[in-house]
Parts: C-alpha cells; sequence; structure tokens
C-alpha cells in the first residue's frame, strides 16, 4: 500500500494536538492529524475540562439560589432530572467537538481516525496505512490513573470518566483524592445532594497551591462536604450488594465503612504504551511519560511530544502552549521557551495562580514581600455576598517587580490572566497600582493590593513601605 505523505503528523486530537494541527496548517505546511477517537477534543473537551465546567456551573446556581434566603429571595428546592442535565452537557461538547470538526475542514487539515503506530523513524502505521512524514508531534495525552488496590471491577467504583456521566446522585460518595479533580467533582456532587466524604492521603488538599488560599476552599468545603479526612489511607475495597465497603486507615485508626460509590481521583497516568515507541527507542520514564527536552524533542529529534503524555504539569492551556512553541521550533520560528503558566481550580471559591508561589520563594530562598487585600474590603465582593476571597501580590522589594500573583474567590480563574500579563512584560507594583480598573468590579483588587505594597490603599490598610 502506497503511504501518505505529508510535512507533518500530529498524533491526539485534544487540546495540544488540534492546536499544533491548526497552526502548522496556518503557517503553511500539509498536516495530518490522527485521532482514535469518533470526535476530536481528547479527554479536556470529551471527559474533562469542559463537561466538568459546565457541571460546575449548576452546581454555582444551585448554591446560589440557596445562599438567596439570606437576601430575601427564596427558591423551592431544586429538582434535579438526571436525563435533561446530561442532555445539556451533552450539548455543549457537542457544539465545540462540531466546530473544531469544522475548523480542520477549512484548514485542509486532514484528519484520520484510528490508533497510530510507529513503524520507522519517518512511517507510522494508521489502520495499516503507511504515513510517511518529515516530523511528528505525539500529543496523546492522559487518563485516570486506577492503582491495583481499586480495581475491583464493579461500577460503583469510578473515575473522573464516569463521574462526569452523571448516571445517579449517590447518598454517600466517597472521593478518594484531595487534588483539583477530586474538590470539584466533590463541589458538583454535593450541590446535587450526595454527602461527600474527601478521603487524601497526603497532610492537605490541592497541594501545588499557597496554604492560605487553600485554606479559604476548605472552610466553605466543609461546610457543603459531609467531611474532609487528611492522612487517610484507602487500603482495600469490596464489593457488596448494598454498596462498596471502604477499609481506611485514618490516624492510625483502621476504619471500615459502606458508600454507595467511590470516585478515585488519585491522578493520571500517560497514554503513550500503544504507540510502539520502543521500535524508535524513543524514551520514557518510570511511569510511561515520554522524555523530552525544553524545545520538546524526544530522542529522535524530529519527533516531538507535548501536553500530558510529556508529563510536568498537566493542563490544557499548557498543552496549547507547547504545541505553538514545537510548531514554532520545526519552523525555525522565535516562541518563548518557557512561558509562564497559570494554574486554576474551579472550586467554589476558585483558586488562581501564577508566576512564583510563596512555598517556591520560601524553598528558593528568594527575597519576596507579600501583600493581600482581603476582599472583604471590596465593594463587589460584598455586594455579591462573596468576602471569602483574597487577592495575594509576592514583589520582589529591591526592584518592585511582580514576581507572582495569586487569587482565591469567584471568578478567580478570569482574574488572574492580568497577573500573569503583568508578570510576563515585567511590571512592578506601580504599574499595577496605577491602573484603572472600573468600580465596582473585583478587578480593582488587584489594583488595592499593588497599593498596599506602598501602604496607600484606599480600602484596606498596610504599614507604610519604607
Amino acid at each position: 500500500m502506497e503511504a501518505i505523505k505529508t510535512d507533518m503528523v500530529v498524533i491526539g486530537g485534544g487540546p495540544g494536538g488540534y492546536t499544533a494541527a491548526f497552526y502548522a496548517a496556518a503557517k503553511g505546511r500539509r498536516v495530518l492529524l490522527v485521532e482514535k477517537e469518533e470526535r476530536l477534543g481528547g479527554v479536556c473537551l470529551n471527559r474533562g475540562c469542559i463537561p466538568s465546567k459546565a457541571l460546575l456551573h449548576v452546581a454555582k446556581l444551585i448554591h446560589e439560589a440557596k445562599a438567596a434566603e439570606i437576601w430575601g429571595i427564596e427558591f423551592p428546592r431544586p429538582a434535579v432530572h438526571l436525563s435533561k442535565l446530561r442532555e445539556w452537557k451533552q450539548s455543549v461538547v457537542d457544539k465545540l467537538t462540531q466546530g473544531l470538526t469544522s475548523l480542520a475542514g477549512r484548514r485542509n487539515v486532514t484528519v484520520i481516525r484510528g490508533e497510530a503506530r510507529f513503524q520507522s523513524p519517518k512511517v507510522l502505521e494508521v489502520n495499516g496505512q503507511p504515513v510517511s512524514y518529515e516530523h511528528a508531534i505525539i500529543a496523546t495525552g492522559s487518563a485516570p490513573a486506577l492503582p491495583k488496590v481499586f480495581k475491583i471491577h464493579d461500577k460503583r467504583v469510578m473515575t473522573s470518566t464516569e463521574a462526569l456521566e452523571v448516571e445517579e446522585i449517590p447518598s454517600k460518595l466517597l472521593i478518594v483524592g484531595g487534588g483539583y479533580i477530586g474538590m470539584e467533582l466533590g463541589t458538583v456532587y454535593a450541590a446535587l445532594g450526595s454527602q461527600v466524604v474527601v478521603a487524601e492521603a497526603l497532610g492537605g488538599i490541592l497541594l501545588g497551591a499557597d496554604p492560605d488560599l487553600v485554606r479559604l476552599v476548605q472552610d466553605r468545603a466543609m461546610k457543603t462536604f459531609l467531611e474532609i479526612r487528611l492522612n487517610a489511607k484507602v487500603l482495600e475495597l469490596r464489593a457488596e450488594e448494598t454498596g462498596i465497603r471502604v477499609i481506611m486507615e485514618l490516624g492510625g485508626v483502621r476504619k471500615e465503612e459502606l458508600y454507595d460509590r467511590v470516585l478515585v481521583a488519585v491522578g493520571r497516568a500517560p497514554v503513550s504504551g500503544d504507540l510502539s515507541l520502543e521500535k524508535l527507542k524513543i524514551a520514557v520514564d518510570e511511569k510511561g511519560f515520554i522524555r523530552v527536552d525544553k524545545k520538546h524533542q524526544t530522542t529522535v529529534p524530529h519527533i516531538y511530544a507535548i501536553g500530558d503524555v510529556a508529563g510536568g504539569v498537566l493542563l490544557a492551556h499548557k498543552a496549547s502552549r507547547d504545541a505553538k512553541v514545537v510548531v514554532d521550533h520545526i519552523l525555525h520560528e522565535e516562541s518563548p521557551e518557557d512561558p509562564l503558566m497559570p494554574a486554576v481550580v474551579f472550586t467554589d471559591p476558585e483558586i488562581a495562580w501564577c508566576g512564583l508561589t510563596e512555598e517556591e520563594a520560601r524553598t528558593k530562598q528568594v527575597p519576596v514581600q507579600i501583600v493581600k487585600f482581603p476582599w472583604a474590603a471590596s465593594g463587589r465582593a460584598v455586594a455579591m455576598d462573596r468576602t471569602d476571597g483574597v487577592t495575594k501580590l509576592l514583589i520582589d522589594p529591591k526592584t518592585e517587580k511582580i514576581l507572582g500573583a495569586g487569587i482565591c474567590g469567584a471568578g478567580a480563574g478570569e482574574l488572574i490572566g492580568e497577573a500573569v500579563l503583568a508578570i510576563q512584560m515585567g511590571a512592578k507594583a506601580k504599574d499595577l497600582a496605577h491602573g484603572v480598573r472600573p468600580h465596582p468590579t473585583l478587578s480593582e483588587t488587584l489594583t488595592e493590593c499593588a497599593e498596599m505594597f506602598f501602604g496607600y490603599s484606599t480600602n484596606a490598610y498596610s504599614r507604610k513601605r519604607n
């Protein structure tokens, strides 16, 4: 069979893959995109970021309806119709996946559905069809990790994939793992009516974010979840007729409980095992993540790996940024090698951060002055009855450059973009302080936080800086 010839082949149609394909096509390259599933979009669009945010929007609406009682507005208890909820969530996904298919056609990107396997350094095979290429980009993503202890072959033990289908609202739900996936889905199920217990093996939830920001999320979660357990190790799961029996160790004490469902959210594993990487001697680490250099090149230089499959920070927007960096490198065009990468946890309240964190500053012994503006002093936050927030800046005390930012509060994910731009452009505290932001908005908290560095915030007191 004669080989299909292309300049570039991209394996995987998620945020990294379709971004690479579309960007390279816009730059004039012939691109072939291989996706093993029926729809483009990858895990993020089909079983991750997008459907979870649709459900989190529902959770937000339920919480606000309940909170409105304090404001003098009462709604009847919401009736949740799961079939309609699932249909609406799927309609969101359908619109976006259809949009990607349309864009691929308009950009002349050839899309082939099937499994890709490398045959030689310049040839791979898709459904028995050889494809020859000059450059390849592996963007196959990741999948939920399910350690052996949880593999009891019972559908009542779920990963995020099954949890997002919302087949039922379990009366009592155990979530194993207090990372962003566990906490976000816990927010959804608690709003829908489940009694949620989170069991985290380590000493804190949402590790990676600064503890002072996490504390605000934990305080609110404690009001909506049944319990958050730290240093809790799940030892065994047993399927019984009436539920899943869970044996865990908590504070050195063995505990047995029965749950209707268990959601395992303990991390993600790379999707790299079916590519025949060993034929080309492409190196992977002990967990299967593909090893790459700063240019995202594998041990075979004309083959690149981006996004989750290459490890590091597993974020969709990082995969998209990786894609453009790689295409620019292939085309010998300049691109920032180490762009600033924000992170957002879409809990309630949200947490967002970028640049240097307080923990990193301490570990790396970077001198910083930390200023925090409490949302209790924000007119907009008070009007929204969402004063459970804070805006935080890490500033170099000598140069006054902004090195890091963290925001916890309603809509923090939307606010962090301005901080990303400020840090990336090398802005100083005075640049942020002198910027005029509309009143009353939450964006003003960035102004006031920067002003606190100098001691002249209008709505919050801080000592005047020497």
